[in-house]
């Protein structure tokens, strides 16, 4: 697996807030979303001829 791009404790409190609570299991894959999206946001800048990230990309 991906190198973590969230802070577990701040999805943990965001879940709190909606007043629901929060398999373990969640983190994980909410990274793997985040990594997804992000590999298609790179595939698609490089399409278009930048090496920039942008939020359109998403």
């Amino acid at each position: 697996m991906a190198e973590s791009l969230i802070v577990q404790s701040k999805v943990k409190e965001a879940v709190k807030g909606l007043e629901l609570r929060m398999d373990s299991s969640l983190p994980d894959a909410l990274n793997e979303k985040i990594n997804a999206l992000l590999q298609d946001a790179a595939a698609r800048a490089k399409e278009n001829g930048r090496g920039t990230l942008r939020p359109y990309d998403l």
